[in-house]
């Protein structure tokens, strides 16, 4: 058996040691290490460049779901089965021993988007009952979506009883324990999302489970073109994650769709693709 590297092999490694020399020598990982967002995002778009960067799905390749089109219809009456499964497989290593299994599906008609998330859970609580609270802080599931590429993107966060937060965030960048810039989108458009949950408001205390719980939600596309200008329907590709947390549960834990390289949901550079039929 031959152990030598192939020319390809050796140009690779030769193209990965200069790169780490040049960028990234070992003051800097720990300047990186020590600061509290523990991320460079320069360096990482570099990397990414390369290739050399975790925010890609397997084999390298973005992670891609594509989203079937459907006729309109009211959100209890909208057929998931149609749609493709997508599944959350990455946790963050920060998690407890807790593993839920998180599975979503996205349909659109032209001018709504409808998700779905599926959870097969545990230690269940959601306290949170008013619009822009700190969902995530509950059982939780998130859909981070880009409609058009150069702009910001929007936070769909929704805990276990049909509450959402959402904002609009230009630049993720933290600033202490916020964003360096984001728009609270307001209630009035807030309420244009119509939410369907398995579970009450409030599930307190906490269901140790198992726990089989579903949130469901429309979308008017006229709230993303309200901040963003008109957007790619039919043919188009825009940019999503979708998530799941506890921040606040016996049992926190952290996944997502599409891996993010550290304890940080709000990485737009990692977001994968979602192809509109």
């Amino acid at each position: 058996m031959d152990f030598d590297l192939s020319d390809t092999q050796k140009m690779l490694h030769e193209m990965v040691r200069r790169f780490y020399e040049a960028e990234a020598p070992p003051t800097r990982l720990l300047q990186i290490y020590n600061d509290d967002e523990r991320l460079d995002r320069d360096l990482w778009r570099k990397a990414a460049s390369l290739g050399l960067a975790g925010c890609a799905g397997r084999g390298g390749n973005m992670t891609r779901y594509d989203v079937r089109r459907i006729p309109a219809a009211a959100l209890e009456a909208v057929d998931f089965s149609r749609a493709a499964v997508g599944v959350l497989g990455h946790v963050r290593p920060e998690s407890s021993a807790h593993r839920p299994e998180v599975s979503f599906r996205v349909l659109h008609d032209g001018a709504n988007f409808y998700v779905r998330f599926d959870v097969e859970d545990r230690y269940v609580r959601s306290v949170q009952t008013a619009y822009q609270s700190p969902v995530c802080t509950d059982s939780c599931v998130e859909f981070f979506v880009q409609p058009k590429a150069g702009k910001g993107y929007f936070n769909f966060e929704v805990n276990a009883g049909g509450t959402l937060l959402l904002y609009y965030v230009e630049d993720p960048a933290r600033v202490g324990k916020g964003l360096a810039k984001f728009t609270p989108v307001p209630e009035a458009w807030g309420k244009q999302v119509e939410i369907r949950s398995s579970l009450p408001a409030v599930v307190e205390p906490e269901l140790a489970g198992p726990v089989s719980w579903n949130v469901s939600y429309k979308v008017p596309l006229a709230l993303f073109e309200a901040f963003v200008g008109e957007v790619g329907k039919g043919g188009s590709v825009w940019r999503a994650n979708f998530y799941k947390c506890g921040d606040n549960t016996s049992h926190p834990h952290w996944l997502a769709w599409s891996p993010v390289p550290t304890l940080n949901f709000h990485l737009p550079d990692c977001f994968g693709a979602l192809a509109l039929e």
